[in-house]
């Protein structure tokens, strides 16, 4: 069965389209298609359901999914697995992280790492971080650089702290809140707060805490993006809790308690990291360390 193949079924299964699939795969529509007949011809069955604009996999199709996933990521593992017996750090390396920390966290490290391996050839993702957490467990991704929150897939995933992202409750400069007396989180559930969806970890730390003071959280709007949270803040459109790192002159802190989550990697306990995975963690780290207040 060819492998190239199976790349282009795992992708438009996984993209729902021929055409994103030919995108991420740097291809042209018409070879995605024809590398998916092949694949049907070879199996004797459809694996897709065409209609109009729209595809859905077959039950064949679901069938084949789990184990073309399979299929794939044991051929990578091998080649890795003999490219690595020589030492040799090059290859790919598939690497999820989140729009924040990819942006304030990561640079100086992908521009040291690209130039000392660059044999490597860096597939980096950015995803939110419970996102970039499942591309992991399914093996879509080697590496995933996040928030780390509760350690619901212990069994399955080893992380590794790497930053600790101490976070602050802020609000406009101009917003009503700054003009009160010694702020506590009742006076602040009077005024509609913007944070990350529900199902974030950072969204979660908040939850818990005024939870744990029985007090409503008025979520009036929700995004991922931190730095569209911080410019409706800015503008007056609500409060927010935000990392440190991007608090500046825009946002007036409230000094309220601080919240800490934590940013580090992760990977699948299962999966042998390759010799590229090993070298970004260990330049990770160091990097870190030589960054640290003295």
């Amino acid at each position: 069965m060819d492998t190239q193949n199976l790349k282009a079924f795992q992708a438009v299964a996984e993209r729902g389209s021929f055409s994103a699939a030919a995108a991420q795969l740097h291809l042209t529509q018409p070879a995605v298609s024809k590398r998916i007949a092949a694949l049907e011809q070879q199996l004797g069955c459809r694996l897709f359901d065409r209609i109009g604009r729209r595809i859905s996999l077959t039950e064949a199709g679901r069938a084949l999914q789990p184990r073309a996933r399979h299929i794939l990521q044991e051929v990578a593992d091998a080649r890795r697995l003999i490219a690595d017996l020589e030492g040799h750090v090059g290859g790919r390396l598939s690497l999820a992280t989140s729009h924040h920390i990819g942006l304030h966290r990561l640079p100086a490290v992908l521009r040291q790492f690209s130039r000392q391996y660059p044999a490597v050839t860096l597939d980096l993702d950015f995803l939110d971080s419970e996102k970039a957490a499942d591309a992991v467990l399914q093996g879509q991704v080697e590496l995933a650089v996040i928030t780390l929150g509760p350690p619901a897939h212990e069994g399955q995933l080893i992380s590794h702290g790497i930053w600790p992202d101490p976070l602050a409750f802020v609000c406009a400069p101009d917003h009503p809140l700054r003009s009160r007396d010694g702020i506590d989180l009742a006076q602040l559930a009077q005024y509609p707060a913007i944070l990350p969806d529900l199902n974030t970890y950072t969204t979660a730390l908040v939850k818990d805490l005024f939870d744990s003071r029985a007090i409503p959280l008025r979520l009036s709007m929700a995004t991922n993006y931190l730095e569209t949270i911080k410019m409706m803040v800015s503008i007056g459109l609500g409060w927010s809790v935000l990392p440190l790192t991007i608090i500046d002159r825009q946002l007036a802190d409230l000094g309220l308690e601080r919240l800490t989550r934590r940013l580090g990697c992760i990977y699948h306990r299962e999966r042998s990291l390759s010799n590229a995975a090993s070298a970004f963690l260990r330049l990770l780290e160091h990097h870190v360390r030589q960054n640290a207040p003295k």
